[in-house]
């Protein structure tokens, strides 16, 4: 919190995690209903997660379990970050891979499995494009014809900051057990939250650059 915010009333809200920034029919028919009956605000969120504005404290618990009941699930500490992704080799005829598929293979592989800390931030690109901004994620993948390139420590913010290339010509494989590590580290490694850039000189950082 800075000065300008210092103090500010902040409106509650509630974010639906939505994975690959693919959205179920249910959820969107429940969210419909819920920001008319409730009269909340809809905010399509960089992360292509959907929040839900200005719920009233006494509302809160109604609306959490008319979403949960669809199946949506909601942000919270601790929870493995869901990747942000392009849309893809499917739908785009500049991608190279299909990024959802990787999107689920990594979540498969690590959520609800791996605690994690806050700000820690995965993103995937399906060309060298990166449209996603997977060189500004804490771990960045971007696809390439010769394989796959993984960045780690990239950030956005005031001070911007390209991630450091640690593999290049990887296979998915490779790239998913490498999202594993990497995401161990910076759990180990930190207390609160903090941003893996900070740890690219730790000793014990588990990949040199390329």
């Amino acid at each position: 919190m800075n000065e300008e915010t210092k103090g500010k009333a902040v409106r509650k809200s509630l974010t639906i995690l939505i994975p690959e920034g693919v959205v179920a029919a249910p959820i969107l028919k429940t969210v419909a209903g819920l920001t008319e009956r409730y009269h909340l605000g809809l905010y399509l969120s960089t992360a292509q997660n959907l929040r839900l504005l200005d719920i009233k404290d006494e509302d809160e618990e109604a609306i959490r379990a008319a979403l949960t009941a669809t199946g949506a699930e909601l942000k919270g500490p601790g929870k493995f970050p869901l990747p942000k992704i392009c849309v893809g080799g499917t739908y785009c005829n500049l991608g190279l891979v299909d990024t959802m598929a990787l999107s689920r293979r990594i979540l498969a592989a690590y959520q609800g499995q791996m605690p994690v800390k806050p700000k820690f931030k995965i993103a995937i690109s399906a060309c060298p494009a990166a449209c996603s901004d997977a060189l500004l994620a804490d771990i960045g993948i971007r696809a390439t014809k010769a394989g796959y390139e993984v960045y780690a420590g990239g950030k956005g913010g005031p001070f911007p900051k390209v991630g450091r290339r640690i593999a290049k010509g990887a296979d998915e494989e490779t790239v998913v057990e490498m999202v594993g590590q990497l995401a161990a580290f910076h759990a180990r490694k930190t207390e609160k939250k903090q941003r893996l850039t900070k740890l690219l000189d730790d000793p014990e950082f588990p990949f040199p650059e390329v």
